[in-house]
Order: C-alpha cells, then sequence, then structure tokens
C-alpha cells in the first residue's frame, strides 16, 4: 500500500467512525505511526473508544496531536499546567514540543500529576490543547538520559524529516509473490560474541543485533551478500545494550545505513552510554576508532523506542513486538509476526528465565510461534547454576572472610546488569548486619548506568519498584557506594590500608580500570578478585579463571609481569543468561510451543549438546547454524 493510498483509506475510516463534530485537520506518517490532527483533541481521545476503533480498523498505531492552531500559548499552558498539578506532584521541569503540540512533565510523584483514573491530564487537554505526558523525575541524575533528551529536542526537524521518510518505505506496496522468509547467521552462531542475524522475505531485510567480539575484536560478516548494500536493510533491531550485540551499530550508519533502530528507550540510552564509552577506552589505548561520536548522535536521532507489548509495523510485511528478557534493564525477545500471519519469529537476545534481583523472567507466551532463536551460553550438560539466592549468600560468604582478613576485594563487572545485581546484594547484606560496612567503589560506568536504571523503573521488577517508590527505601542512594569519578580518587582508592570492595569495569577484564585494581593489588594474597558474570575465550578474565600465575600488562606501550597471588574466585549465579535448566525449562513452559528451534550465542560443543536434548526431549526440530548459514522459515 503506498502513502497516498493509507492516507485515503485513514480518511475514509475517520469518516466512518469520529462524528461530524470532530474535524480531521492533516493526517501523515512518521515512522511506523499514523498521525491525526485535530481542533477537537478532547472529544476524540475522551474515553480513547474512538481511538481504538481507528487503530483496528487500520491496524496500525495511531498518534493524534493537536492541530498547531488549537494550542494555548506555551507560557499560559505553564501557568496552568502548575495551577491543575497539585504542589505535592513536585514538578521539576516541562518540556514543549510545538511541532507535535505534546509537552512532557517531568515529577517526582507522577500518580499525583496524572490524577486519579488521568481526571488532571484530561482535565489538562481540555484546557491548553497540548497532550501532556508525565515522565518520573529520576532518583539519581543521569547525564546520559538528559543528554539524549536535550539532543533529541535540538533536532526534531531533522528526526521528524527521517520519521517520514521511515513511514513511507514502511507503507510501500508488497509484491505479489507467494511470501518466503529466511534468518541468514552473521555472527554469534557456535560462538559468543558479534552478535548479528539477518531476517528476510521477499520484502524485507531486518538486521537482528550488531555487535562485536569482546575477546578478539571480530566483527560480524559484513561482507555477507544478503546485507549489502547496507542501505538496502529496512530496520535494524537491538535486543539490549551489551556490546557484543550493539557495538558496531554506529558502523552501518558509518558505512550507508539510512535506516531505523528499534529497542526499547532504556536500550537506547545504555547503548549510547556504551558506545561512547568504548570509544574513550579505545582512544586511551591508542587503537583505531571504528566510528565516531557523529554516528552516535546520529543513532539517536534515528531510534524509534518501543514499549514491551507495543507491535509495531517495520517494513510492509513484517510486525515487531519486544517482550522483556529478564537479562539487562530493557532487554528484549524480540517477536516477529511474518506476512498476514504465515510465520512467527522469536529472537531471544540473551535471556534469563528466573527472578532476579532487579528483573522479572523472561517472558515465555506469545499469540503465536512458530520459530524460536535460543541463547545458548550456558547450555552445556555440566552448565547448571545456584538460584539467585543461593549465589547471593555463597557471595557474601566470600566477602565476609576476604574482609575479615583485612583484604580488598575487586569485582570485575558489566556496567550494566551485574553492576546492580551486586550492589542490590551488598546494601542488603550490610543494612541487616550480615556484612561489616566498608566503602564500595564503583569505577567505571557503573554510577551512570545505575542512574538510567532510576530513570526506567517501569522496566524493573515489581518489588523493586515498590521499595524505592512507594516505600521511599532507594538501595541505590546508599553512603556505602562511592562514585571515582577522577583519576585522582582511584589513586586514593590504590593506596588505602583499610578493607574495601570495589566494583569496575570492565566485566571480562578486557580494559578498563578493573585493570588498574588488579596490577596494584594482584601481589598480595589477602586480596581477592571474583568473577560474577560469563569470561569469554581469549578475554583476561578467563585467563585468570584458568590459573593464571603471571599476568604480562602494558602501560604506555611498556610491557611488564605481575605476579598473580591474590585469590581467585568465581561465583556462579549471578549471570544474566539462563543455565541449561533454565533453558530447557523455558522451551517446557513455552505457550505456544514452537515447532523449531535455533541456537545461538554458545561455545560449539554446548550447543550441540543442548540441540540434540531438545529434539530427543520436545520432539522439535533443533538447528545449530554455522556463521554464514541460512535457514528457511518459509
Amino acid at each position: 500500500m503506498s502513502v497516498d493510498s493509507l492516507i485515503d483509506q485513514t480518511r475514509d475510516v475517520l469518516r466512518e467512525v469520529l462524528p461530524e463534530t470532530i474535524e480531521v485537520t492533516d493526517i501523515e506518517l512518521e515512522g511506523p505511526h499514523i498521525v491525526v490532527y485535530t481542533k477537537q483533541l478532547d472529544a476524540f481521545l475522551s474515553g480513547g473508544e474512538l481511538l481504538r476503533q481507528v487503530a483496528q480498523r487500520l491496524r496500525r498505531r495511531v498518534l493524534v496531536r493537536s492541530d498547531p492552531a488549537s494550542l494555548v500559548d506555551p507560557k499560559e499552558a505553564e501557568a496552568s499546567i502548575r495551577e491543575l498539578i497539585p504542589p505535592e506532584a513536585e514538578i521539576t521541569a516541562l518540556y514543549f514540543e510545538p511541532e507535535t503540540g505534546e509537552v512532557t512533565v517531568e515529577a517526582a510523584n507522577p500518580g499525583a500529576a496524572i490524577g486519579r483514573q488521568g481526571s488532571v491530564l484530561t482535565e489538562l487537554k481540555r484546557r491548553i490543547g497540548w497532550v501532556p505526558t508525565v515522565v518520573r523525575t529520576p532518583p539519581i541524575p543521569s547525564k546520559t538520559v538528559e543528554e539524549v533528551r536535550i539532543h533529541l529536542r535540538n533536532h526534531f526537524d531533522q528526526r521528524r524529516t527521517f520519521l517520514k521518510k521511515v513511514g513511507a518505505r514502511i507503507a510501500r506496496d508488497r509484491l505479489d509473490e507467494k511470501i518466503w522468509a529466511r534468518t541468514t547467521s552473521l555472527g554469534g552462531y557456535r560462538e559468543v560474541g558479534r552478535s548479528s542475524a539477518l531476517l528476510s522475505t521477499q520484502n524485507s531485510k531486518v538486521l537482528i543485533d550488531c555487535g562485536i567480539d569482546p575477546g578478539s575484536d571480530r566483527t560480524p560478516f559484513f561482507n555477507a551478500p544478503e546485507l549489502l548494500p547496507l542501505d538496502s536493510l529496512d530496520a535494524v533491531v537491538i535486543t539490549h545494550a551489551h556490546m557484543d550485540h550493539c557495538g558496531l551499530v554506529p558502523v552501518l550508519l558509518k558505512y550507508g545505513y539510512q535506516g531505523p533502530i528499534y529497542c526499547t528507550a532504556p536500550t537506547r540510552d545504555l547503548m549510547t552510554l556504551m558506545l561512547l564509552d568504548a570509544m574513550k577506552v579505545t582512544s586511551q589505548e591508542a587503537r583505531q576508532k571504528l566510528y565516531d561520536s557523529s554516528h552516535v548522535r546520529e543513532l539517536v536521532t534515528r531510534t524509534v523506542p518501543l514499549r514491551w507489548g507495543e507491535t509495531t509495523d517495520i517494513t510492509p510485511d513484517l510486525r515487531l513486538t519486544l517482550h522483556n528478557a529478564g537479562h539487562i534493564l530493557g532487554s528484549s525477545i524480540c517477536h516477529f509476526h511474518i506476512g498476514d500471519g504465515d510465520h512467527n519469529l522469536a529472537y531471544s537476545g540473551d535471556l534469563k528465565f528466573e527472578r532476579s534481583w532487579l528483573f522479572n523472567p523472561a517472558v515465555n507466551r506469545f499469540p503465536r510461534l512458530e520459530t524460536l532463536v535460543l541463547e545458548s551460553t550456558y547450555g552445556g550438560f555440566r552448565d547448571l547454576q545456584p538460584t539467585r539466592q543461593q549465589a547471593s549468600d555463597d557471595f557474601s560468604q566470600l566477602v565476609s572472610k576476604i574482609l575479615g582478613r583485612n583484604g580488598k576485594l575487586i569485582v570485575p563487572v558489566f556496567a550494566v546488569g551485574r553492576s546492580q545485581e551486586v550492589m542490590l546484594v551488598l546494601e542488603d547484606r550490610m543494612r541487616e548486619g550480615k556484612l561489616p560496612r566498608v566503602p564500595i567503589y564503583l569505577d567505571g560506568m557503573i554510577f551512570e548506568a545505575t542512574a538510567i536504571h532510576t530513570a526506567y523503573p517501569e522496566f524493573l521488577n515489581s518489588q523493586l519498584r515498590t521499595q524505592i517508590f512507594q516505600q521511599g527505601d532507594n538501595p541505590f542512594l546508599s553512603d556505602i557506594f562511592r562514585r571515582v569519578d577522577s583519576s585522582q580518587m582511584r589513586m586514593s582508592v590504590l593506596d588505602q590500608k583499610d578493607p574495601c570492595i570495589v566494583l569496575a569495569t570492565s566485566g571480562m577484564m578486557s580494559g578498563g580500570p578493573v585493570m588498574e585494581y588488579f596490577r596494584a593489588w594482584a601481589p598480595e594474597e589477602k586480596n581477592a578478585i571474583v568473577f560474577v558474570g560469563y569470561q569469554a575465550d581469549g578475554t583476561f578474565g578467563r585467563r585468570l579463571q584458568r590459573g593464571l600465575n603471571e599476568a604480562s600488562l602494558f602501560d604506555n606501550g611498556r610491557q611488564y609481569s605481575v605476579p598473580v597471588r591474590l585469590e581467585v574466585c568465581t561465583i556462579e549465579g549471578f549471570s544474566g543468561h539462563s543455565d541449561r535448566s533454565q533453558l530447557v525449562n523455558y522451551i517446557a513452559s513455552l505457550d505456544p510451543r514452537p515447532s523449531r528451534v535455533i541456537l545461538n550465542h554458545g561455545e560449539e560443543s554446548k550447543t550441540l549438546d543442548l540441540s540434540s536434548s531438545l529434539h530427543k526431549r520436545f520432539n522439535l526440530e533443533s538447528r545449530v547454524p554455522f556463521n554464514l548459514e541460512s535457514v528457511r522459515l518459509l
């Protein structure tokens, strides 16, 4: 269906559904949305029934905005907002977007700003014409979140032009031939790292993830003929913000990709943080940069954030729905509805099928599902992990032992996910008196990543949301946490004599500030380093786990050796990945159960073992493709 045809169809539906008292002044396509402008916004949106009817008839997402001529002057509108919203809402900022007729209200207590059953917002829309959106003021200010919001406001015209082009591309006519679909492995198959896959139909090409190998800096197979040219791609979908899944998205933009990037809002913000930090590390290590900051800014402009459970057209024959994957903040299982229900594919990304300190378990119910692409990081027969509770107890016992002998503890962590879980465990045990209160230093991106977590409470589990936002007890704000925000402070931590705990990036010890602490504290037997996350082959962390006695390190181009005398420990159970039992239970619990499972993101032996077991137990087709292999879905 062409743009003109879709707009004509929308006009016809509006004529049939809307009463004559509601005037439609304009209709536009904006990304995956149909945008309808009216001078009677309140009447159109009242109760939501008219909007639901229009969206159901069109089978598209519909946004309704005020005609610009009906908007009250922003100064007058601000006065009305502050008059109608009660003081207990604690408004911290107002942002007007004249181009969309929207106003964002940032408030410490969103519930008071919204009112019972949305009564305050309904009255605001009636009085000022602007569409108010209420967001929670982050308990911990995030520089990344603020800069992303500023960038989007400053580049709204550019973004709107871009979204109109995306809308036109989505609305293009389908080819008449019988639909076919296949997925092509471009990285992360029979290995961990550089995750990437291409979903193709005769109408569409969508790239799912585009990561880098943390152990070797290998990239996906960008030269695969199915992928080229890059501007033939319709969309890029990112499951989550770890570098082995998103680390090379700016490279796509640098070399010609022109389309949108779909993910959740926290994934967008965390991805921005991680990519900029990776640039910084590359510069410090005097390595060649693969992209620059302009490509990261372009990524923010082109990202279309989606909520979990929100179904969106991304091509003429693909609909995307994101669901909680339970791995890190905003991580998603990507469900693709192909054609007119011809096939349904779910791509798991990294998945955790267990309630953690931060997140609910991965979603296991879908409307329809024929093929599942499932990660298998811990898919080996012996890959069984303790529960989160057991892992927390084991970790606490280890911490108590190290602090009891006056030692210092290094915890290499990923800035996103494992850091916050370890923080919650330590804060809980110290608050209850089960561990001595010692300073916990956060080095690297951990503090900023934690701030982003508090900006998106709707993505955390219900228990943590209640603790932070209803009971007023935010464990992330405890005074035991100290942010290391300068090289001078890092030096003072390195030189101190008293016991302490350091959480530092990178999680696989492939660089970053954790190496500074290891270099200084490795020679002393009373100290310890504990791994709480996966260590990929080829990384320094994996070599330490295997019993390295002497480490060769570099400093300003000079190589030297450091004796490894500190205790090296691994605590299983904190991983954001499902173990063998959880992966099998996930398949067993799926509703509906797919007829085909494709395994990726795992060492070859583990992936093959899991594939054989799934086939025998569930009598389904189980595939373990090689990189550059395609699997036909239809």
